[in-house]
């Protein structure tokens, strides 16, 4: 099993700030890529900022400048500090981790979290 557990949201106001953090635990392994999306009401779930096992960050446009996606290997983690956060920013926030477990053959799958709430007041 695996479980990823994220923690950070709350209620801000425009221009405040939010730190989220994951943790994966259980089987996982090889986690090549570990990040965050969200999801607003009425829209698509979208990619916003995670880092490849490489090291090598991405952070996506709507959120370029503003946030900063960070990553501790030895403890399966992730982080995303969120400043100048605006209205259009609130959504649930997913944590992603692709890896692999024994269970699943080795093969890499998508693993997600249950979310967390950021809701950004104008």
């Amino acid at each position: 099993q695996v479980q990823l557990v994220e923690s950070g949201g709350g209620l801000v106001q425009a221009g405040g700030s939010l730190r989220l953090s994951c943790a994966a635990s259980g089987s996982i392994f090889d986690i090549n890529f570990m990040g965050w999306y969200r999801q607003a009401p009425g829209k698509e779930r979208e990619l916003v900022a995670g880092v490849s096992s490489n090291g090598i960050p991405t952070i996506t446009d709507p959120v370029k400048g503003r946030f900063t996606v960070s990553r501790d290997n030895a403890k399966n983690t992730v982080y995303l500090q969120m400043d100048s956060l605006n209205p259009e920013d609130t959504a649930v926030y997913y944590c992603n981790a692709i890896g692999r477990t024994y269970n699943s053959g080795g093969r890499l799958t998508n693993y997600w979290g249950q979310g967390t709430q950021a809701t950004v007041s104008s």
